[in-house]
């Protein structure tokens, strides 16, 4: 008998409870239509609020509490008022994405009917890539949760600043791994299955290794298309020719600039889903911020935090041996394009009409209409 599942759940700040909220109402709904046993939920405090007041960035034990659950759930982290004293901001999220390598940032960017779309060109109608950012190292394997130490001289005025861009052998191996399998899957599903590694290998050597250990788990998957493409080729891509990938896989800092420029190929951050995954624990959470002005006033696009619900179904349906909450993420999907397509989802975001509960109310009645 499959077990129940576990979620914890942070909904951290801003606007962070508001479409956490959200998500979870529409994961229960679906999960009801199809008649499926809900997931439990083990709330936990964390992020700058929390930091204010507590002087910890997470309640304690949040953290082994978040890694023995099946996944987590992230509302959105941070407030620009509440930094550390070096400036940067309050991020428990990245110190869970290390603690629990959860190496893989799967960004689903897609177009829906009826929803703004950037580029002219009749093609950017049918959009549907997922980018793949490395989630553990590169770049931000400098940043807070690794060195918080003073900067030598004076730290209002150093003379010098470095930070250092980690590429290991066994992460983007298992990186790698996990694209070629998700665009195995993809095919499966009647996708191109193309996977094109991004990256700057002609610059910097760790680009190029990067690069190298794609090829080597290349040799294992001859069955999928493979390319290559420099970083800043590829943002000139993105504007120009989007509908000629499928998945790309890249490091951590390049992931996360082309991830919020494709969110605006589709219409805004309020549709960027997000899941991060590792071998044993898992986290999804809308890839926008907190926006502190607008939480609590009925304004936020809940549509990114549902989105990453649904790929949060998906997962636990492997995970948990729960083939209904693979039924009930389809479901979900379905009931937004269906939304968009009817004209029935308006956000403000895109300015329209509705606000957060107007569009998680507008989502749940597709949902019932097509049971």
């Amino acid at each position: 008998m499959a077990r129940i599942p576990k979620v914890a759940v942070i909904r951290g700040d801003g606007i962070g409870g508001d479409v956490t909220d959200a998500a979870l109402t529409i994961t229960a709904a679906a999960l009801d239509a199809v008649g499926a046993t809900g997931f439990t939920c083990d709330n936990i405090e964390a992020g700058a609020a929390c930091f204010q007041r507590t002087g910890k960035d997470i309640e304690p034990g949040g953290e082994e509490r978040a890694g023995s659950a099946d996944a987590i759930f992230l509302g959105a982290i941070g407030l620009p008022s509440i930094r550390h004293p070096d400036g940067t901001e309050i991020s428990p999220h990245l110190r869970l994405r290390d603690r629990f390598q959860l190496y893989a940032g799967v960004r689903p960017v897609r177009a829906y009917p009826n929803a703004p779309q950037r580029l002219a060109d009749p093609r950017a109608a049918d959009l549907d890539l997922v980018i793949i950012r490395e989630s553990t190292e590169g770049l931000f394997y400098s940043a807070a949760v690794h060195d918080r130490s003073p900067v030598e001289g004076d730290p209002a005025a150093p003379s010098a600043v470095s930070d250092i861009m980690r590429i290991s052998a066994d992460t983007t191996r298992k990186l790698h791994e996990f694209a070629f399998r998700l665009a195995a899957r993809r095919g499966r599903r009647g996708k191109r299955a193309r996977l094109t590694c991004v990256d700057k290998a002609n610059v910097f050597k760790s680009q190029a290794f990067f690069r190298s250990i794609f090829d080597e788990v290349s040799t294992f998957h001859p069955d999928i298309e493979t390319g290559y493409n420099y970083v800043d080729a590829m943002a000139l891509d993105m504007v120009r020719q989007p509908w000629e990938f499928d998945v790309m896989v890249m490091e951590n800092m390049f992931g996360d600039i082309l991830s919020d420029l494709a969110g605006g190929l589709v219409g805004g951050m309020g549709m960027a889903a997000c899941g991060e995954i590792g071998d044993d624990n898992a986290l999804f959470q809308p890839a926008h911020g907190s926006a502190p002005d607008i939480a609590g006033r009925d304004m936020a696009n809940p549509l990114a935090a549902i989105l990453s619900g649904a790929m949060m179904l998906d997962y636990l349906a492997a995970r948990c041996g729960l083939p209904a909450y693979e039924a009930a993420a389809a479901r979900i999907e379905d009931a937004i394009t269906a939304g968009f397509a009817a004209n029935e989802l308006r956000p403000m975001e895109f300015g329209g009409d509705m606000g957060t509960i107007a569009m998680t109310d507008a989502v749940l009645a597709r949902l019932h209409r097509t049971e």
